[in-house]
């Protein structure tokens, strides 16, 4: 064991050009202000085939600049990124350039000097502007994964608690590298059997205090249950002479986590549990991939789907759409559309039957429009309306919801989003009838996983596996 407490004495800091974050605060504004000046510059090259700005466009580049000097700080643009990925840094520099860009729109129509500058100038600044700042953090991003990988811009890390959440804590710093946390150790009153999480135990909780004042650890990380506040004020106490960055990991582990976070509200500190992704910049950019996304598709489809209504009509008698109200976002009721696949008839009081294989309620003609997913196309009108987006958990009816909510845990949390046209169950195959609780607890696994890790790029690469695995599935019936 002594043996083991040795392996931690020596610990390397990482010194160099990468090591101090407050670098990175000076040399990412930098970095923005010569790629928006660059890209103004390669703009009017191409567009006016010049590449001195004029005096009255220069003007212009300076009031962005100014600008993004009040924008950018706020929306937290140069703040410490180890703990957000790469997306959600490259998603907060592009809103804030469009913010920047909507605040030279109004000055130019306030000031009615909009005429002045070339349209064809301002988007294509605006187009290269967004390239130039995603591609640039990006690359800082790499070089720094690069730097890690070396040792440098890694912060050394103590660890503290009971063993188990030591162990935990421990395994999930080294599982994501990007964060640039070093474990060198960890402190428990635990004896272990052998080294927890593959990193030297260090002592008992009353010896931390001491190491950590003596080997000028810049991160100390308590590990402990809520029930053991008393202990987390005695370390605490024990620490008031450090000046380490002072990390609370509290036990909720055991919790179903959904997008959890901490926030600041009334004063308080606040330890989100679940909640929905669908806040501020990521609400508004999945609003605009939805109309704009959806009107698209609407205005290409429309022929396709003139004739599919004239298939149902011909098909049987009744309407061309069947409509159906189910849960949508926060389990409000919302009126889905679809065509028509089946004949008028009546259901049971208080019951719902999925559609089964062979059903002989499912016309000939709506069988087909079910194997391809054609029925859901009305949907993309839901989608305009705002009821639904193009990728989220798939909406059921609401004789289901009330079944299943009763038979699996956390059900109701995919009800956090909007519901979707498609989504990353069903391009990981649940779909169709769920005739069995472990079929729709699978489905629901996938949305929660969804709503977890929600991105942008996320939505298009379900899109895109959707387009590429087809809409044909033998499991619709």
């Amino acid at each position: 064991m002594a043996e083991t407490r040795r392996q931690g004495a020596q610990v390397d800091h990482g010194r160099g050009l990468f090591a101090d974050p407050s670098i990175l605060t000076v040399l990412l504004p930098i970095q923005d202000v010569l790629v928006i000046c660059l890209a103004a510059g390669a703009a009017f090259r191409w567009y006016l085939e010049a590449w001195l700005l004029p005096d009255n466009y220069r003007a212009v580049v300076v009031v962005a600049l100014l600008l993004m000097a009040v924008v950018f700080p706020q929306l937290g643009a140069y703040r410490a990124w180890r703990e957000k990925s790469i997306f959600a840094e490259v998603r907060l520099v592009v809103v804030g350039w469009l913010a920047v860009v909507l605040g030279l729109t109004a000055i130019a129509f306030i000031g009615k000097i909009g005429a002045v500058y070339s349209r064809g100038w301002m988007i294509s600044w605006t187009a290269l502007s967004i390239t130039g700042l995603a591609f640039a953090r990006v690359a800082v991003r790499l070089g720094l994964r690069w730097a890690r990988s070396r040792g440098l811009n890694r912060q050394p890390a103590v660890i503290a608690g009971p063993l188990r959440l030591t162990c935990e804590v421990v395994e999930r710093l080294q599982a994501t590298p990007w964060a640039g946390v070093e474990v060198v150790g960890c402190f428990s009153d635990d004896l272990p059997d052998s080294s927890p999480g593959g990193v030297p135990w260090l002592g008992r909780l009353d010896e931390m205090a001491a190491y950590v004042l003596a080997k000028r650890i810049p991160q100390v990380w308590l590990a402990f249950p809520l029930k053991q506040e008393d202990e987390v004020h005695r370390l605490l106490h024990a620490l008031r002479h450090s000046t380490a960055d002072i990390h609370f990991v509290p036990d909720i582990f055991g919790f179903r986590l959904l997008n959890h976070s901490v926030a600041s509200i009334a004063g308080f500190p606040v330890l989100n549990l679940t909640a929905t992704p669908m806040v501020g910049a990521s609400r508004l950019t999945k609003a605009l991939e939805d109309r704009l996304l959806a009107l698209l598709i609407i205005l290409l489809v429309s022929p396709l789907m003139l004739f599919i209504a004239i298939g149902v009509k011909l098909s049987s008698p009744g309407p061309v759409l069947f409509k159906q109200y189910r849960n949508g976002w926060d389990g409000r009721r919302i009126k889905v559309y679809k065509f028509r696949t089946m004949r008028l008839h009546q259901e049971e009081a208080g019951a719902l039957a999925q559609a089964t294989a062979h059903d002989q309620r499912v016309t000939r003609f709506g069988a087909l429009l079910r194997r391809t997913s054609l029925d859901e196309l009305p949907q993309f009108f839901n989608v305009l309306q705002g009821r639904m987006s193009i990728v989220g958990p798939r909406p059921h009816a609401i004789v289901h919801n009330e079944r299943y909510k009763e038979l699996i845990d956390f059900y109701m949390l995919r009800h956090k989003v909007k519901p979707g046209i498609t989504g990353w169950a069903q391009v990981n195959g649940y779909r169709g009838e769920t005739d069995t609780v472990e079929k729709m607890r699978k489905r629901v696994e996938c949305d929660l996983f969804y709503i977890e890790n929600w991105s942008l790029w996320f939505d298009l690469k379900i899109i895109l596996l959707t387009v590429l695995r087809g809409f044909v599935s033998r499991n619709a019936y």
